[in-house]
């Protein structure tokens, strides 16, 4: 896949499509899904660094995906072109002449976007403006209108109400994926090392979604290869932690993970977060949450939440 992180001419022409595309659920993959319609046009994504929220609002909503995640994602769907570009540098464009730029420069024949896409200068872009321009320029438009689940549209901001409440099956469906991520694994006070249950630690980035703080069953992607797991999202009331962070026992895997890169599938929650009067204590009910993760990994395993009905 050939990333740009600036305007510039693609070999080909291109059916993009248009939007930041945080999280990038049923409703973004519906958009993306329209540009591989033409056999004539490579398929692509114009998205951006900074999610336009954060760049826009002083209270920033919190992000469901990096752009490494984003990248990796729509390379999975077949996405062969990808223009990430920095949002400051493209903000005070103006409807007319951001398009005619995609034209001109990104050689874009076809535009895919979602039914509320706003675009250039204060926004003022919306679809119906998007299709006059189309026009002037010959460029095929598709808009594509809200993808419903539970009667409601799919979105950014229901997933990230159903991660607060720790649904993570919920937000699994919307997104049509496991919700996931893969932050680099740190050094911890290794007291699970001493229990016979190691885990690796992941703090959570700023600007991240963070699920409610609990205890899940989870999936961990090693080399290719799928371990259940026990994964604890907080700030580790028993023994203490600087910040909030995932960690993980994998009781199923042994080897060294510092300083790589390890995809984490949150599938359920099991308990929320605690106090424990003992260190023993902490260590029976880690023991009694793994026995629960393993039967809720081997359910999903053969019937995965997120691929049932809707």
């Amino acid at each position: 896949m050939k990333c740009y992180e600036q305007m510039q001419i693609p070999p080909g022409e291109l059916a993009a499509a248009l939007g930041s595309f945080d999280g990038l659920h049923l409703g973004h993959r519906q958009v993306i899904g329209n540009t591989f319609s033409s056999s004539k046009l490579r398929p692509a994504v114009v998205t951006f660094q900074q999610n336009p929220s954060a760049v826009l609002q002083k209270n920033p909503v919190p992000l469901l995906t990096t752009n490494e995640q984003r990248l990796a994602l729509l390379e999975e769907m077949g996405i062969d072109t990808v223009y990430l570009l920095p949002f400051d540098q493209i903000r005070d464009m103006e409807p007319e002449a951001f398009v005619e730029v995609l034209y001109r420069v990104c050689r874009v024949r076809k535009l895919c976007c979602g039914f509320n896409f706003r675009f250039g200068k204060n926004g003022r872009g919306d679809a119906a403006l998007l299709e006059t321009l189309c026009d002037q320029w010959g460029i095929e438009l598709c808009v594509v209108p809200p993808v419903l689940v539970g009667g409601e549209a799919v979105s950014s901001t229901r997933i990230r109400s159903y991660l607060e409440e720790g649904d993570v099956q919920q937000a699994g469906q919307l997104l049509g994926r496991p919700f996931g991520y893969d932050f680099e694994v740190t050094h911890g006070r290794q007291l699970g090392r001493t229990w016979g249950t190691p885990t690796i630690n992941q703090p959570f980035p700023q600007g991240y979604v963070l699920p409610r703080f609990g205890v899940y069953a989870s999936l961990v992607t090693i080399e290719g290869k799928k371990y259940y797991g026990v994964t604890n999202i907080g700030i580790k009331p028993t023994v203490g932690s600087d910040c909030a962070l995932s960690e993980t026992w994998i009781p199923e895997f042994s080897g060294d993970l510092y300083g790589k890169r390890i995809p984490v599938e949150l599938l359920d929650f099991i308990r929320p977060e605690k106090k424990f009067d003992s260190l023993d204590e902490l260590k029976n009910e880690i023991l009694q949450n793994g026995v629960m993760a393993r039967q809720i990994a081997e359910r999903e395993w053969k019937a995965p939440f997120w691929k049932k009905s809707l």
